[in-house]
């Protein structure tokens, strides 16, 4: 077989599984999503389709969307409108490329993995302006403006953030900085290590500043339903609708993802040394403990969805460029002159 071939193959394997894994993450975190919400507001959520707790309720939403009729408003900008969902699904989907799952799980170890994963996450917000301003709807402009002031002043943090870890491991590749963290039996996690004494910041800091970039409570401005309607995606049905659905938990997912591979120890658990390198019950074992860390990120997102009231969004600036970026930038300086000053003792 060619290499062209084979490389083509490759990529179309790899676009299946990471969609299938995707699509059933979505369903999954949709459903959860709903039980954490009924269950902080004293009640049980869904509870018929599917039996045991509701758990085909998300099935039977995703077949109802894909059956509703995509409706186009007259004066609205065809090509921008169809556009945008596919935009924003494409660059979620991409995302997922470089997380490593598993020892050797990965679909490719880019050596600027952590930098790529930020450019992409910039292009979900072309997409979501492209949607705004392409409706013919003034309060899906709206959200569109506010999503662009928002991430743009929460990027600078999100990757202030990012820099701590980077910095003590040396590389941007969240595998290198995964396998970096297997001391201890499978628990020197940079948020443990006593050689970087911002770690127990520097995660706060990210979460939410991840929050922010991921349009979730308490910063869901571009889209809040008690003043725009649904924002940015009003006028949108169908399928098209649950493109966006989809970009916000898989986005969701991938912040989790990052936050356990850099802090937490990625595919590492306790006891993970006592296994044989490369043997399938590892693999399995490691694929398990990174999914779950990702999704308890997850879940906490979910938590203070539930928890937290919407802030203004004069607040949301605030926050973000008087608090979170003067704390980041201040917490890079830290970790720099440690790692700094740690190399000069061991030199």
């Amino acid at each position: 077989m060619p290499g062209w071939l084979l490389t083509v193959w490759a990529a179309v394997v790899a676009m299946v599984v990471v969609f299938t894994f995707l699509t059933i993450m979505v369903m999954f975190s949709v459903w959860m999503e709903r039980k954490v919400a009924g269950f902080i507001q004293h009640r049980v959520g869904p509870m018929r389709a599917g039996g045991f707790h509701g758990w085909a309720q998300s099935i039977a939403d995703s077949i109802k969307l894909l059956f509703k009729e995509d409706l186009i408003l007259i004066g609205a900008d065809r090509k921008l409108f169809q556009i945008a969902p596919a935009l924003v699904m494409a660059t979620a989907t991409a995302m997922f490329v470089v997380l490593p799952f598993a020892p050797g799980w990965q679909v490719a170890d880019a050596d600027l993995g952590v930098f790529l994963i930020l450019a992409l996450a910039s292009v979900t917000t072309i997409g979501v302006i492209m949607a705004g301003w392409g409706s013919y709807n003034k309060w899906s402009v709206y959200g569109a403006m506010r999503e662009a002031a928002q991430v743009a002043s929460y990027e600078i943090p999100l990757a202030l953030s990012l820099i701590p870890p980077i910095l003590h491991y040396g590389t941007f590749s969240l595998a290198t900085a995964t396998e970096a963290q297997a001391g201890w039996g499978g628990m020197q996690w940079y948020v443990f290590s006593s050689a970087a004494p911002v770690a127990w910041l520097s995660f706060p800091l990210f979460f939410i500043a991840a929050l922010a970039e991921n349009k979730r409570a308490p910063f869901d401005l571009p889209e809040a339903e008690s003043e725009l309607v649904a924002g940015f995606h009003t006028e949108y049905t169908g399928i098209r609708f649950s493109f966006f659905f989809l970009e916000e938990y898989a986005a969701m997912f991938v912040m989790g993802a990052v936050g356990a591979a850099l802090w937490f120890g990625g595919w590492n658990f306790p006891g993970i040394h006592l296994l044989e390198p490369g043997s399938a019950l590892l693999q399995v074992l490691a694929l398990f403990a990174f999914v779950a860390k990702a999704m308890a990120l997850v879940f906490v997102m979910m938590w203070v969805r539930w928890t937290v009231p919407r802030l203004r969004i004069d607040q949301v600036m605030t926050l973000g460029y008087k608090y979170l970026t003067p704390l980041s930038m201040a917490v890079v300086l830290i970790a720099a002159f440690w790692e700094f000053g740690l190399h000069l003792i061991q030199d």
